[in-house]
């Protein structure tokens, strides 16, 4: 399961571009917490810590406690605006959320296993459909990330949704189709060979 993440945020009074270039002069940075049926609450936190939390490489998919005021605020990080140049985080966006709220989150899978694929063994290359999956979930139970294993897996076979263990109460929010997460495919040379020695069988 995701840690959780707290960051310590102040209320924000003004708003518009001219405040927030002094935020970020001062090492602040604007966000706002919205959702929840409440409303929205504009707040800044501090540049440095917030770029650590994104450093954790699974910021978007952990549930961020705020400290405001003296109180905890439970939300869930729905968008971070970077600098286009220096990558510099600008501004975030804060969904409020309760301690079970099914969430939509897009959680990094893991490809599990590799020497147990029969195709990847013979020379076949993993074709990653999806690096992430987007899934509704309960927000005190989000995953890490979600393991794929291919075991077994031949050259021209995929896994599909429908064979991924996903975290109890966890649906994926596309359930219309059973949708490819990954494929062994052969590689170029290997189906170059093919082709070839084909050919001979067919000039016999």
């Amino acid at each position: 399961m995701s840690d959780q993440l707290t960051l310590s945020a102040e209320a924000r009074d003004r708003a518009g571009k001219g405040a927030s270039r002094h935020l970020r002069r001062e090492g602040r940075i604007p966000a706002v917490i919205y959702g929840a049926g409440q409303e929205p609450q504009g707040i800044h936190v501090e540049e440095r810590l917030l770029a650590r939390q994104l450093g954790t490489g699974h910021f978007m998919n952990s549930v961020v406690m705020i400290e405001l005021d003296g109180q905890q605020i439970r939300t869930l990080p729905k968008d971070v605006q970077f600098h286009p140049v220096t990558d510099r985080p600008l501004h975030a966006d804060f969904l409020r959320i309760g301690e079970h709220t099914k969430v939509h989150v897009n959680v990094p899978v893991r490809f599990d296993d590799e020497e147990g694929s029969p195709g990847i063994k013979r020379g076949g290359v993993l074709n990653i459909v999806k690096h992430e999956i987007e899934l509704i979930v309960d927000a005190a139970e989000i995953p890490d990330e979600i393991i794929v294993k291919l075991t077994g897996l031949e050259v021209g076979e995929s896994v599909h949704i429908s064979a991924v263990t996903l975290p109890r109460g966890a649906t994926p929010a596309i359930d219309d189709r059973d949708f490819t997460i990954a494929t062994i495919v052969a590689p170029s040379a290997l189906k170059s060979s093919e082709g070839e020695a084909q050919t001979e069988v067919e000039g016999e």
